[in-house]
């Protein structure tokens, strides 16, 4: 006789991801289109066919631990050809959004950040504590210069800003741990050791990402990283040279940490330009784009904008401007930085892992070469409107 399977629905878990953007995931009925589209998708082991029916029938556990859920980028190509309107692409991208919440250490800062009525309590933190450094922190001597010391002391700053980085990767540690450990519950057993250089060289250069058929969604997010990058290295580099007294802020504009910095400022702000005119023309990425999207996207553009404006008022000598703009930018620093574990700039760190767990990759042949029915999986709709997993 054959063997039954029970199934245990988390509905907890459904409606957490159809809040997170998923609300459509019910109109799927297994046509598998989204499967054939999808130039991310290997043809021995398809997503998001999969994931969608599991995510309709709450599979929380199977569904945290699959890699796949990060190996989508959200080109769209899944949703725009969907005949249901399932938007498998917003899907995968609300299950990411709340496996992060689920992963997240401490877990209440994983919800906190994803809900948007938290947004006010979010930024008044680093508020708070930005006004009381400007209004109580020991200051040094004046210079004959304005300079943003004289109101917010490096020597306190420093410190506060390490100690917040120490915070997120210890957050980040746990979260990625609880990450692996899902995935071999579920099965996993690609190696990440092996398969972390190959998923590095992958992620800088965004060598999958380019598959996609949106260029400037993959060149927006190529320059938002690469910029991110190139700042988080002059900050820590810059943060320990004055603290051990070798190096002094403001640096010289001539000094080539002062221009890498505002380099990578600028790369930073016309990527995210990029990605947010995307979002703003492009009716797939206007509709899929959510409060998880937009919370980090306007941060990381707000840090980058500040920090160029808080430079030009610095040397213009602006001081009814320089400060304020300043303060701005402290905040959204503190704001990026203690909130990357549960933000999507997490998905940095998780897709690395699931791109180093899922082994080699290499793109689709292209679609005339596939064959009508790629994995016996038809890229036309089986059945009409009452087919299976019929709508609702």
């Amino acid at each position: 006789m054959a063997e039954a399977t029970v199934i245990q629905p988390d509905t907890a878990f459904l409606r957490e991801v159809m809040a997170a953007g998923g609300g459509d995931l019910k109109k799927c009925y297994q046509c598998a289109t989204c499967s054939v589209v999808c130039e991310l998708s290997p043809e021995e082991s398809p997503f998001p066919r999969k994931q969608m029916i599991a995510a309709q029938w709450g599979l929380k556990e199977q569904l945290l631990g699959d890699p796949a859920v990060w190996l989508c980028h959200n080109c769209g190509d899944c949703t725009t050809q969907c005949p249901r309107g399932a938007h498998p692409s917003e899907v995968l991208g609300a299950l990411r959004s709340v496996a992060i919440r689920n992963f997240a250490f401490p877990k209440f800062m994983g919800r906190l950040v994803a809900s948007r009525k938290a947004l006010p309590l979010l930024f008044l933190l680093p508020t708070l504590i930005f006004l009381a450094i400007a209004r109580w922190a020991p200051k040094g001597p004046p210079t004959p210069h304005l300079e943003f010391a004289n109101v917010f002391p490096i020597p306190v700053l420093e410190p506060l800003f390490f100690a917040v980085s120490g915070f997120v990767l210890l957050a980040l540690g746990v979260g990625l741990s609880r990450c692996i450990r899902a995935t071999k519950a579920r099965g996993g057993t690609g190696s990440i050791a092996t398969g972390l250089l190959p998923a590095l060289k992958q992620i800088l250069t965004h060598e999958r990402f380019w598959s996609c058929d949106m260029k400037n969604w993959s060149l927006g997010h190529l320059l938002t990283m690469w910029g991110f990058l190139g700042l988080g290295v002059v900050g820590t580099v810059t943060g320990i040279g004055t603290m051990v007294g070798v190096l002094h802020t403001p640096l010289a504009l001539t000094s080539a940490l002062k221009i890498f910095a505002n380099l990578s400022a600028v790369v930073i702000l016309c990527g995210g330009v990029l990605l947010l005119l995307e979002r703003v023309r492009d009716p797939i990425k206007r509709v899929g784009s959510n409060y998880f999207d937009w919370f980090f996207l306007l941060t990381l553009v707000g840090v980058a904008l500040t920090g160029i404006l808080s430079e030009l008022t610095r040397l213009a000598q602006l001081a009814a401007w320089m400060y304020s703009i300043y303060f701005v930018h402290l905040v959204l620093i503190f704001a990026l930085f203690l909130y990357a574990p549960y933000s999507k700039f997490a998905h940095l760190a998780y897709r690395t892992v699931a791109v180093a767990g899922a082994g080699p990759w290499k793109p689709k042949a292209p679609m005339t070469q596939r064959g009508s029915e790629p994995n016996g999986i038809s890229p036309r709709p089986l059945g009409g409107e009452g087919g299976p997993q019929g709508g609702g």
